[in-house]
């Protein structure tokens, strides 16, 4: 199998996983604080990479690999689940998820300023006719908006398209899982303490379903999809590998509507044709 191929499907497993992150948080944070939530999750994510960098005798990254590591840190262990945290109160999970269908856009952004690659320009077209038609979908057929919300989510999606092309790009040379491994663990001398600090008095309210929630966006979102995504971004391509995000908001819809009860409509099947159709597109001209 070609080592495209290999990337592709490796990057779609990851997709599939980070599907659920969204819900998931929305679950959570019927218990959880948003700071405490974040803290917390990059905690437990953070201490189980550090069993298996030590456990695996991993040797340490170099001088040259840490500012890498930061930004990747600063955006998908810190960064983007707590905008996206805080955006989650003040819309749906369902709405949320339309935004991630922007990350391929960003992401290849990232990977032509940061990763050197340059994807043809009919691959920019199929992305940004995907991009269009999400963004679309988010301002005018998701049934809701909230200023403040929406603007977390596109925050959160900048810092998220950062870290994605920083891991991917370090993970050439260090490895998939030793990349996300690495950059929870250089967050942990932060966001352990801040655990203690954001500890919530009781949780005696916290429901079975809440304590779920963290443990999937901990051990999932947070350390075994990256695995995957990772390792699929540096095979495939940062560019052309990203553009499966395209196709993640509507694995997000399903889980919306089956965890959540939320509403999935006519409009979002015909979104998800196209976008389904413009990671063809790009995937043959990057």
């Amino acid at each position: 199998m070609k080592h495209s191929t290999k990337g592709w499907l490796s990057g779609l497993v990851g997709v599939i996983t980070f599907s659920g992150s969204l819900p998931a948080t929305r679950v959570a944070l019927e218990g959880f604080d948003p700071t405490f939530l974040t803290v917390a999750r990059a905690s437990i994510a953070g201490l189980l990479g550090l069993v298996f960098l030590v456990l695996l005798q991993q040797p340490r990254p170099t001088s040259s690999q840490v500012p890498s590591l930061l930004l990747s840190a600063l955006g998908v262990v810190v960064g983007f689940p707590l905008l996206t945290a805080l955006s989650l109160q003040y819309v749906t999970a369902a709405h949320c998820v339309v935004f991630v269908g922007l990350l391929p856009i960003c992401t290849a952004m990232f990977a032509v300023l940061r990763g050197g690659e340059r994807p043809r320009w009919p691959f920019w077209v199929f992305s940004m006719i995907g991009a269009m038609f999400v963004a679309g979908y988010a301002a005018l057929g998701s049934g809701e908006a909230s200023l403040l919300g929406d603007g977390l989510m596109l925050a959160a999606i900048l810092v998220c398209g950062m870290g994605y092309a920083e891991g991917a790009s370090l993970s050439r040379v260090l490895g998939g899982w030793q990349v996300i491994c690495w950059s929870l663990v250089v967050s942990l001398p932060v966001m352990l303490p801040m655990v203690f600090v954001f500890w919530p008095e009781s949780f005696a309210g916290v429901s079975v379903s809440a304590w779920l929630g963290l443990a999937y966006i901990s051990l999932f979102s947070m350390l075994f999809g990256f695995i995957f995504w990772y390792r699929g971004l540096a095979l495939g391509g940062i560019a052309a590998v990203g553009q499966l995000q395209l196709i993640q908001p509507f694995f997000g819809f399903m889980l919306a509507a089956w965890l959540l009860q939320e509403s999935v409509s006519l409009t979002m099947v015909w979104v998800t044709i196209v976008a389904v159709l413009c990671v063809a597109g790009a995937k043959k001209f990057a």
